[in-house]
């Protein structure tokens, strides 16, 4: 068995929030079954389909996939700083296949990659970000336009498609979701200063990353409490999804729309994105099936939050 996948919500508000204990203990079950999986498995490779939070890329330049071939933690939230372990010869053979193939992918020689990316390899290893050779791959998920669904599994695809044939351990990683609307502005709606960072907000000062943090992090405790000017969690949109994602049949994500997305599920639900490609992934390496399944709708960290485990049938 060669390729395995763990796709898994992420939220900063792990360390900044306190929900009911029997939920905090649920989830950290969740995460206790996703490790035993993990080392079970035993990985050679990560293939880490991730977002951005606009920490690492931003709207000057914002390609709707990019591979790194080196990548750096931005350490927001107290997240991993530091260099990850990219095989970048590896790196490059990939972006060639997947371009051959037909999907207009971005390369990066220096990618910084946030807590979405980053988070779930901190749970996995205990903070050792380092420890498993990854291939960061972004996808975007925050930042209109998007592509339509249908190549995000495409994207996916190609990736699982050039796996297939190598005879070493993956492990395809999704990070995001579900439902899930913190508050991230809309350049469509922000105000000068807000798109002025949307669009070359990097190396923020210490300050300005302190406040924006601290923004988030209130507005969870408002949620919590029913007092936030945000969109609500959406457990039955969510429970759909993870459907489509146990059937098998990945051509059902086409269905999702941006503007559907948006409407029902929250602007970041397109987190998702990133489990539509590793799904894709697994699914191009053949049929697969679904062995573990966890949900539950977590308003303190603002997210639907699920973590799910698959193994070729």
């Amino acid at each position: 068995m060669t390729q395995a996948l763990l796709c898994m919500s992420h939220s900063p508000l792990l360390e900044h929030a306190t929900p009911p204990a029997e939920t905090e203990a649920a989830v950290q079950a969740a995460f206790a079954q996703a490790k035993a999986f993990v080392k079970e498995f035993d990985p050679e490779l990560i293939v880490n389909f991730g977002p951005d939070h606009f920490n690492g890329f931003f709207y000057d330049l914002m390609p709707p996939f990019c591979l790194g071939y080196t990548a750096h933690g931005t350490g927001d939230y107290d997240s991993y700083d530091g260099a990850l372990d990219v095989p970048t010869d590896l790196a490059e053979d990939l972006a060639q296949f997947v371009i051959d193939r037909g999907i207009d992918l971005a390369i990066s020689r220096r990618m910084e990659v946030d807590h979405g990316a980053v988070q779930p390899m901190e749970i996995l290893y205990d903070g050792d970000v380092a420890s498993k050779p990854v291939l960061p791959v972004f996808v975007n998920s925050v930042a209109r336009p998007f592509v339509p669904m249908s190549r995000v599994r495409a994207f996916g695809h190609a990736i699982g498609e050039y796996f297939a044939g190598v005879d070493r351990r993956v492990l395809f990683i999704g990070s995001g979701g579900l439902s899930h609307d913190p508050p991230v502005p809309q350049f469509d709606t922000a105000n000068a200063a807000q798109r002025e960072f949307l669009t070359v907000g990097r190396n923020p000062t210490p300050e300005f990353r302190a406040a924006r943090q601290a923004n988030t992090i209130e507005t969870a405790r408002k949620f919590a409490a029913g007092e936030a000017d945000i969109m609500d969690l959406n457990p039955e949109w969510d429970r759909g999804f993870l459907d489509v994602c146990a059937s098998g049949r990945v051509e059902d994500f086409d269905r999702y729309t941006a503007d559907g997305m948006d409407a029902v599920a929250g602007h970041s639900s397109h987190e998702v994105r990133t489990w539509v490609a590793a799904y894709s992934a697994l699914h191009a390496c053949g049929p697969y099936r679904v062995g573990y399944e966890f949900y539950r709708p977590i308003r303190e960290y603002i997210a639907g939050f699920a973590v799910t485990t698959a193994l070729p049938a």
